[in-house]
């Protein structure tokens, strides 16, 4: 891998000039003119954050309320490119084991604090102690055996075994960089209001209404995706919790607010056709599909052959295709379509309810009782599948209903169980699944090796359990361990083809599309979102 330098100011400059172009044309087609300053109102379905400090626990909802206030030390353009951001460039030694960073000079946290070499030290040792409980950021900072400070802008990894995903972990906003005074006040005060170097500050929270965000003066540390230098155009941010899906999107169509996220797929294909002049944003997130795991782990899904009868009676196409009105695509693979190295295996997911009930004879399911459930030593064909109501939409667990319908022809008897993120969670943490569908965001293919490895059956500091198929394999271990310690491409995306097959052949995992992320716009121009983990930032942002 070659030494990567910042952008040169004058791509930035064109970009800028490009975005006033585009500006003047829509003014004179008689579109009102954006203004500086004013109000962006964004409305979420997503759960609210338990804690605004991504590095605590991991999930989606911090990833895209911190974006506005966090920034990590490389970003990820479109194509897929590494970029500069808060670190200007990087260079690994020939083995793979040491990396050096340097920093941008004169930067200072929305605190005063400096951003140097000690406060990027302070970050990976608060990911990776086990009282921060975090578990994605944790996970991704894995093989960072010691941070050394050069000096203030120059810091330098040892890593425990190389790591081919180190740049694109460290591009993510479970490892954004934020102020270690912040960090200091401990994890109560900094989950209410972390401090970063990014465009916006955290005002004020205010639980189950909405987090006030307002602009940070001096930003000067501009991502990949910003048409601009200094700070945003917006003077502040009002970030709402609105969970019900029509109430979100009458909001937007009335102009009450400009932006929301989760919309229902009739709603998108009505902006799609030009409805009420709102703009669909549509950025799948990284890393891995939606999919449902079958937990290997704990019967009856512990004989490949009852797993391989589940998925060949599943069938989720109709579904998919009826319910997401084509806004998703099936999936075949383990790996996102925006990731190059996605390979899949159609073939094993061709539905077929006759071999699915042969082989469910014979793994000796042959009994049934007047349900038609099947039955064996007294013990019910049962398959516990928790829903998290705050992350599933409402097409998704419609989805998950017709499975449960198509898994009752042979036999299963689905017991899809609706909760919160939290007894969600507990769920998992307490093996109470057979089926489960658990969304994770990873930057790159690395995302096989937290899902799919056998360490990742052992938990994290906080609990969380990535690996919940439970699929241990040595053989897989080896190909994905391979694979993280591999930095030449060609050869690193063979052994993730090769991880990939083995994975879909085991039958734990039912890909079914895309992790959906689509954004709803009305009244505001320059939304965009992060090459990374699909985040909308505002730094462009400027209301009609």
């Amino acid at each position: 891998m070659s030494r990567h330098s910042a952008r040169p100011l004058s791509l930035i400059a064109l970009a800028a000039a490009g975005a006033l172009a585009l500006s003047s044309c829509s003014a004179d087609a008689g579109d009102a003119a954006p203004q500086e300053g004013g109000t962006l109102i964004y409305a979420t379905g997503d759960a609210e954050p338990t804690c605004l400090d991504p590095h605590v626990g991991g999930n989606y909802p911090q990833a895209l309320i911190s974006t506005q206030y966090l920034e990590p030390l490389v970003g990820r353009d479109a194509s897929g490119q590494i970029q500069p951001w808060l670190a200007t460039e990087w260079q690994p030694s020939d083995d793979g084991l040491t990396w050096d960073f340097t920093l941008q000079e004169g930067v200072t946290f929305t605190d005063g604090t400096p951003l140097d070499a000690a406060a990027v030290k302070a970050n990976i040792e608060h990911l990776q102690d086990p009282d921060t409980q975090s578990s994605t950021g944790y996970l991704a900072v894995q093989k960072i055996a010691e941070i050394e400070v050069v000096d203030d802008t120059h810091v330098r990894f040892h890593l425990s075994s190389p790591d081919s995903a180190l740049l694109e972990s460290l591009s993510q906003q479970w490892t954004a960089i934020q102020s270690p005074a912040g960090i200091e006040r401990g994890m109560e005060e900094n989950c209410q209001a972390p401090i970063g170097t990014g465009p916006f500050i955290v005002e004020g929270w205010t639980p189950q209404q909405q987090v006030d965000l307002v602009r940070n003066d001096d930003y000067r540390t501009p991502g990949p995706e910003a048409d601009h230098e200094g700070p945003a155009h917006l003077e502040r941010i009002e970030w709402r919790f609105i969970p019900d899906a029509a109430t979100r999107n009458a909001a937007l169509t009335s102009g009450e607010v400009h932006v929301i996220d989760n919309p229902l797929p009739a709603d998108i294909v009505a902006a799609e056709n030009g409805g009420d002049g709102i703009e669909h944003i549509d950025a799948p997130r990284p890393g891995a599909v939606n999919r449902i795991e079958l937990n290997s782990g704990q019967a009856p899904f512990d004989d490949a052959r009852v797993r391989e009868a589940f998925i060949r009676v599943a069938d989720p196409n109709p579904g998919v295709e009826s319910l997401f009105r084509g806004v998703a695509t099936r999936s075949y693979s383990p790996l996102s379509s925006t990731e190059p190295t996605a390979a899949g295996d159609e073939s094993l997911f061709e539905t077929d309810p006759d071999a699915a009930n042969a082989l469910l004879d014979e793994a000796g399911w042959t009994e049934k009782g007047d349900d038609g459930v099947r039955v064996k030593n007294g013990e019910r064909l049962d398959v516990r599948f928790p829903v998290s109501t705050n992350q599933s939409t409402a097409a998704e667990q419609s989805l998950f209903e017709q499975i449960q319908a198509n898994a009752a022809v042979v036999g299963f008897d689905v017991i899809l169980e609706p909760v919160d993120l939290s007894s969600w969670y507990g769920a998992l943490a307490a093996h109470e699944y057979e089926a489960v569908s658990a969304p994770y965001t990873k930057v790159g293919p690395d995302v096989l090796r937290v899902l799919y490895h056998s360490d990742g059956t052992i938990p994290a500091p906080s609990g969380y359990f990535a690996n919940n198929a439970q699929l241990k394999d040595p053989e897989l271990d080896a190909i994905l361990e391979q694979a993280s310690a591999t930095l030449a491409e060609a050869q690193r995306t063979k052994l993730y083809a090769e991880a990939q097959q083995r994975i879909l052949e085991s039958y734990t995992v039912l890909p079914l599309y895309d992790q959906q992320n689509h954004f709803l716009v009305n009244g505001v121009e320059g939304v965009t979102t992060l090459g990374t983990v699909a985040t909308p930032t505002f730094v462009n942002a400027r209301i009609a």
